[in-house]
């Protein structure tokens, strides 16, 4: 929205004069990036109003010249890693990185924790102090604003006639965190260039679902093979002190889930690999985690477990659908899915990984 726009928490709209209009109606709308049927309850409101005169208006108390706005909310299922980035920060980015910080952010739906947590990364977008649209009662004057985010796709960003006529990439998105957390590397080891020194490997351990059971046989099976290895929880040590971690090593080994959006702090041409769980999961797999990482300039690989290397087969027998026809049970939705497929632990067959290790180990050379 261009012209004269008035941003006024206190009654959740934002105001556009228009000399010409003629309807007095308006519309709302969810400035989360992400769009759902089960999103409303979680997002806030906020109302576009068009008025004839400026006169019509609230009265600006707070006048910002010649920077824009841009309302967004945190919100909606934040709070996990992958939507914190895939929903919010990624978006965000694509959104205003055009501005070269000279924006000013406008957060609904606010977390004190949240913003927080990605204040470096946020300070990096925006070199002004966010404001709380949830409890401001000023009514900010701009001449151009943007409500809600621009979104492509999840760990995503291609080039766009409309929407990133720019050319904007996650291989900027990913320069952007190096600089936000400091983290030296952009490029992993090379092992042709450093004979006798050994990459580093770090294995994302989960809690709850999706454990890999024999964790330690697949750690001394990489060691034997030739990786300096490194076993972590995603939530260790806070978000600076993991991206760290993450960036100092070559190698990222995950089971399926939010721990492989880490692969956005690895330095480029590392090399991802995705475990595969059981049950038809390979669209998702590659989707959400491996075509995101080819666009990082990140190597890809999928290591894809058999029937028999997952803790399905003591729950349900073997002619069930989640054997026979996995598919079946993707057909029932969400929480059928998350209740039998995505409940998993995989126990690796290590003569069967060993190869996807070695290709690892190839992947470097160069």
């Amino acid at each position: 929205m261009s012209g004269d726009v008035r941003i006024a928490p206190g009654s959740s709209s934002v105001i556009l004069t228009m000399p010409l209009y003629q309807s007095a109606e308006g519309r709302r709308v969810r400035p989360y990036a992400r769009h759902d049927d089960s999103l409303p309850p979680l997002v806030r409101e906020v109302a576009i109003k068009t008025v004839a005169n400026g006169s019509d208006a609230p009265e600006c108390s707070v006048r910002h010249g010649d920077i824009p706005a841009v309302v967004f909310s945190v919100g909606g299922y934040t709070g996990n890693f992958f939507h914190d980035m895939s929903d919010v920060l990624i978006p965000l980015y694509l959104t205003s990185f055009q501005f070269k910080g000279r924006v000013q952010f406008f957060v609904t739906d606010y977390k004190q924790w949240w913003v927080k947590k990605y204040k470096p990364i946020l300070q990096r977008l925006s070199r002004y102090d966010i404001v709380d649209f949830d409890s401001n009662d000023d009514v900010h004057c701009f001449h151009h604003v943007i409500l809600g985010l621009l979104r492509d796709r999840d760990l995503i960003i291609r080039r766009h006639r409309t929407r990133n006529p720019k050319g904007h990439s996650m291989v900027g998105f990913k320069r952007l965190l190096r600089r936000a957390y400091g983290l030296r590397r952009d490029r992993p080891l090379a092992l042709g260039e450093n004979p006798g020194k050994k990459p580093r490997m770090l294995i994302i351990s989960r809690r709850g679902t999706r454990r890999l059971l024999n964790l330690h046989q697949v750690e001394a099976m990489a060691t034997l093979v030739g990786f300096d290895v490194t076993v972590s929880e995603a939530r260790d040590n806070g978000i600076k002190r993991f991206a760290e971690t993450v960036n100092s090593c070559d190698v990222l080994v995950a089971v399926h889930g939010a721990g492989l959006t880490n692969q956005v702090f690895l330095p480029a041409r590392a090399v991802v690999v995705q475990i595969v769980p059981w049950g038809g999961m390979e669209w998702m797999a590659t989707n959400f985690y491996g075509e995101p990482a080819r666009g990082m300039g990140l190597r890809y690989l999928e290591y894809r477990i058999t029937g028999e290397e997952n803790s399905l087969a003591g729950r349900y027998p073997r002619d069930h659908a989640v054997f026979r026809d996995p598919m079946a049970i993707h057909a029932q939705g969400w929480k059928a899915l998350a209740e039998v497929v995505m409940t998993q632990d995989v126990s690796l067959d290590l003569d069967r990984f060993r190869p996807t290790l070695l290709r690892a180990l190839d992947l470097l050379q160069d």
